[in-house]
C-alpha cells in the first residue's frame, strides 16, 4: 500500500485532499503544524477538525509543535521587513521554510514515508525531457495557488502530491460533501493567518512595532501631512492616507531610514523595470541569456509580458512590454510560461533607470 502524509489544517481543502487519497488506496498520515503562539490562535480550532477528520476516516494524526520556526521564519521575517519599509509576501517563505520542507523531513525521518500532500490547488508533473519536476497552475484559476508555491525545490516538488489541482474549488466541497466531512460547509480563510488572528495586519505590527510619527511628503519633499509610521503603509496605497489633494495621490516610496512616506500621482507609482532576487528558477536552469515570459508581480494580478535578465548572485532583472503600477519590494514576482511556472523571486528594488 502507497503511503502518504497529508498536512491537515482544518479546512475543507485539505480534509478533502486526505480523503480522496484514503479513498484511492493509500496508506494516509494527517499530519498537522502548530505554527502560532497563544490560547485562541485560530490553529487551535484547526488542530481539531483536523483529528476529527482523521478520527472519521480511521488515520493516525500527527501534530508537530513548530511554533518557534514559525516565529522566526514568519513573524520575525514579517517585522522586519515592514519596519524597513518592504511589504513581505509570508507565504511562499511559510510554505517552503515552514511547511513542505519540515513536512517532508518529519515524513522521511519519523514516519518512513518519502511523499506528502496538501490542499493547495496547483499541479506537479515530471518532465522526462528535461529531468525537472515542473509546477503548473490549477486548473481552477481562480484558487490556483503556484504563484505562492514557485520557491518549492526539486526535491519538494518531487515528494509532493496536489489531490486537488486538477479539480474546481465547487468539485471539493461537492466531494466533502459526499463524504460527509465535518469541514464540508466550513468557512473559506479570506485572509493571511496572523491577519485573521489578529484582527488586521496593522494590529499584529502595532503588537511588535511602536507608532512613530513622521511626514507624508510629495516627491519634492512638501510635508502633506503626517503618519504614525512606515510599516502602516505599501507602494500603492491610495485610501488611508489622511491628506486633502487636488487630485488622486499613492504611496511610491517609503523611506524607512528617515520616516517618510513619499506620494505622488499614479504615474509616479508605475514602473518600466524591476529587481529581483532570492530567485528559484523551477521548470528550467537559470539561463545563460534573457528569456521571454508572462509575469505576475501580486497574486491577483494579471499576467503580463516580460523579459526576464539573469543577473550575479541569484537575481534577475525584469523589464515590462507595459509599464507596471504598484510594484511592491518585499511582494514575489513569479514568471509563466503558458501554465507552466519558469521562476520567482522576490521584489528587491527599483532599477537605477
Amino acid at each position: 500500500m502507497k503511503k502518504v502524509v497529508v498536512g491537515l489544517s482544518g479546512g475543507v481543502d485539505s480534509s478533502t485532499a486526505a480523503a480522496i487519497l484514503h479513498n484511492q488506496g493509500y496508506e494516509v498520515i494527517g499530519l498537522t503544524l502548530w505554527l502560532m503562539k497563544g490560547k485562541g490562535q485560530c490553529c487551535s480550532e484547526g488542530m481539531i477538525d483536523a483529528a476529527s477528520i482523521c478520527e472519521q476516516l480511521g488515520v493516525p494524526h500527527h501534530v508537530v509543535d513548530m511554533r518557534d520556526v514559525f516565529q522566526t521564519n514568519i513573524v520575525d521575517y514579517l517585522v522586519a521587513g515592514y519596519s524597513s519599509g518592504i511589504t513581505p509576501l509570508p507565504c511562499s517563505q511559510c510554505n517552503k521554510t515552514v511547511k513542505f520542507g519540515p513536512m517532508l523531513q518529519y515524513a522521511r525521518e519519523t514516519l518512513g514515508c518519502d511523499r506528502i500532500a496538501t490542499g493547495h490547488y496547483a499541479r506537479i508533473r515530471y518532465n522526462e525531457a528535461t529531468g525537472r519536476y515542473e509546477l503548473l497552475r490549477a486548473i481552477d484559476r481562480n484558487k490556483d495557488q503556484s504563484y505562492f508555491l514557485y520557491d518549492l525545490s526539486q526535491d519538494l516538488l518531487a515528494g509532493t502530491v496536489f489531490p486537488l489541482g486538477e479539480m474546481q474549488k465547487s468539485d471539493t466541497r461537492r466531494i466533502a460533501s459526499e463524504y460527509n466531512l465535518k469541514t464540508a460547509d466550513k468557512p473559506e480563510s479570506q485572509d493571511l493567518c496572523l491577519v485573521e488572528a489578529n484582527g488586521s495586519m496593522r494590529a499584529f505590527l502595532d503588537k511588535y512595532l511602536a507608532p512613530k510619527q513622521g511626514d507624508i511628503v510629495d516627491m519634492d519633499g512638501k510635508v502633506l501631512g503626517q503618519h504614525d509610521g512606515v510599516h502602516h503603509y505599501t507602494i500603492g496605497q491610495r485610501k488611508g492616507l489622511g491628506i486633502a489633494a487636488a487630485e488622486p495621490l499613492y504611496v511610491i516610496a517609503l523611506d524607512a531610514v528617515n520616516n517618510k512616506v513619499i506620494v505622488g500621482d499614479r504615474t509616479k507609482a508605475t514602473e518600466p523595470e524591476c529587481n529581483v532576487n532570492r530567485v528559484n528558477w523551477l521548470a528550467i536552469a537559470e539561463p545563460a541569456s534573457p528569456i521571454r515570459a508572462e509575469v505576475q508581480i501580486r497574486y491577483r494580478s494579471h499576467p503580463v509580458p516580460v523579459t526576464v535578465i539573469p543577473l550575479e548572485n541569484s537575481r534577475v532583472r525584469l523589464v515590462f512590454d507595459e509599464p507596471q503600477f504598484s510594484i511592491t519590494p518585499g511582494q514575489a514576482a513569479v514568471w509563466y510560461e503558458g501554465e507552466k511556472v519558469l521562476g520567482g523571486g522576490i521584489i528587491e528594488q527599483f532599477s537605477d533607470s
